[in-house]
């Protein structure tokens, strides 16, 4: 548990060295070193309207996956759906030149899921949001929900009734999204 926090740590560190470069004309978004094979990018106009949305399939460079300067002129969300965190962005456009906002950096926690035995552990850094609804539904049937609040870290341990085997979600909502997370016992 101690090696997904550090990693989340360092990916926070990271962009907060990203966020450094904001103020300068850019021609891409500077997250060269911040994007993994199998995140997940959508672009999205300033009504909502998803333009792009399609799962990286390199490391590297956002340039070579979508040329930011040929949108219209206007304000763009970028979001970047990594494994333990989501990073929203948003770009301005104008003349073709790409400009990356600063004040606008968001960054979400995901929450961390994980089955041991029949025990299901839920973790979540509390940094974005200090509380989170939980939902448990045992073919499709809910049989737990509660609130739970908390200042660094969201944490809680289900004991899950060996004897009931089969399929199982857990539904996190946080910070304005809903995480489901799906397993058997």
């Amino acid at each position: 548990m101690k090696t997904v926090f550090k990693k989340i740590l360092v990916l926070a560190l990271a962009l907060g060295s990203l966020t450094s470069y904001a103020n300068a004309k850019i021609d891409v978004i500077p997250s060269s070193k911040m994007l993994s094979k199998g995140d997940h990018i959508s672009v999205s106009d300033a009504s909502g309207v998803v333009l792009y949305s399609g799962s990286i399939n390199f490391n590297g460079n956002i340039q070579n996956l979508y040329d930011f300067s040929q949108l219209q002129d206007g304000v763009y969300t970028v979001e970047v759906n990594k494994d333990f965190e989501i990073n929203i962005n948003s770009i301005k456009v104008k003349a073709h030149k790409v400009t990356f906002l600063e004040t606008t950096n968001k960054q979400i926690f995901k929450p961390v899921f994980r089955l041991n035995n029949a025990q299901l552990i839920i973790s979540k850094l509390a940094v974005d949001s200090n509380e989170m609804d939980v939902e448990l539904y045992f073919k499709n049937e809910i049989i737990y929900s509660e609130t739970i609040k908390g200042s660094d870290v969201l944490n809680r341990v289900y004991k899950l009734d060996q004897n009931l085997k089969g399929e199982y979600t857990a539904i996190i909502r946080a910070n304005g999204r809903v995480f489901v997370e799906n397993f058997k016992i």
